[in-house]
């Protein structure tokens, strides 16, 4: 008989099952085992704490047959490969041999998780904070990539992916399984197996673009604060707040500032200021009443020969020639 559970009731269970089979520590004290429940199958999880807000399990289990309810909820960034065993959740995702998974933080939408029990379940996962994600994958100024911003989601929905197994993730699943350290070279190996592992995996999405594209769309919610800084930035042109002063002004962080600019308008928030900014210094410049230096400042700039070049940069013309009445190539 299936069993249908909400993941609370999956909790309690393990809970209670605890009170006569508590987790042990492994002999080196780098892993904690638990043990599956009976009334949920049958096999073990291996939990490794590889620093701190930095998770691997090792899951060896035969699962009854069993669906969980998952509600919406607020999800670290995850990696998960298996070598056998299925985790359906129909539309929304299915982990098996075959497929790979990368869940990026943010809110997750409530789904079923189904897991049948004719498959044995043998593989990895991995669970890291989204400040940890960022701090390990930022660049030389402290920044994510473009490209793996969209696993930084905040309070947005989650982007999600499933990129195919491959034999080169296979073995760094199997080399973190039969792991033959004890300790801290436990610790290490382990350590490095799972960055070997998002590797694999982060360069099988990136392949199929130089972004990763976000399967899903912003909140509502989210938009309109996107709307609300755009509209903040056009009402001060000539002294805008730094992005991290408008993302706290908005109440939304600076990835999802910089993320939902490019979702909603196409760029970046410094290349809309700068858009308004010469299209507002086009308007002046066409009226007989100001100095190039003066429309310069008003918009912002308080170098006249970076005006001039980000005005021909974005007309195709010199401030000057926009005076004499040019046409915009």
């Amino acid at each position: 008989m299936s069993l249908d559970l909400t993941i609370q009731e999956a909790e309690e269970i393990y809970a209670e099952a605890e009170q006569y089979c508590p987790p042990v520590t492994s002999i080196d004290h780098v892993e904690t085992i638990c043990t599956v429940p009976p009334k949920l199958g049958s096999g073990y999880e291996r939990a490794i704490e590889l620093c701190p807000g930095f998770y691997l399990s090792i899951v060896d289990t035969v699962p009854n047959d069993l669906t969980l309810r998952i509600p919406e909820n607020n999800h670290s960034v995850q990696f998960a490969a298996y070598l056998s065993g299925v985790l359906d959740s129909g539309d929304y995702l299915q982990i098996n041999s075959q497929r790979a998974y990368v869940g990026g933080s943010g809110m997750q939408p409530s789904h079923l998780v189904y897991i049948p029990r004719s498959h044995r379940q043998v593989g990895v996962e991995i669970h890291m904070t989204p400040a940890l994600f960022q701090q390990f994958f930022a660049n030389a100024q402290g920044e994510l990539p473009v490209s793996l911003q969209p696993l930084i989601q905040e309070n947005d929905w989650q982007c999600r992916f499933s990129p195919q197994m491959t034999g080169a993730m296979r073995t760094v699943v199997q080399q973190m399984i039969d792991c033959p350290f004890l300790g801290a070279a436990k610790q290490a190996y382990l350590q490095g197996k799972v960055f070997e592992l998002i590797a694999l995996q982060l360069d099988s999405l990136l392949k199929r673009g130089s972004t990763i594209t976000a399967a899903t769309s912003l909140k509502s919610e989210t938009v309109a604060r996107i709307h609300y800084a755009a509209e903040i930035l056009r009402s001060h042109l000539e002294n805008p707040p730094s992005q991290t002063k408008l993302a706290q002004r908005v109440g939304i962080g600076h990835n999802t500032l910089n993320r939902g600019f490019r979702a909603v308008f196409g760029m970046t928030p410094f290349a809309y200021l700068t858009r308004h900014r010469m299209e507002q210094a086009e308007q002046l410049l066409r009226q007989p009443v100001c100095t190039v230096a003066e429309v310069a400042n008003r918009v912002g700039y308080a170098n006249p020969a970076q005006f001039a070049a980000a005005f021909k940069r974005q007309f195709g013309m010199t401030p000057s020639e926009c005076m004499r009445g040019s046409i915009r190539s």
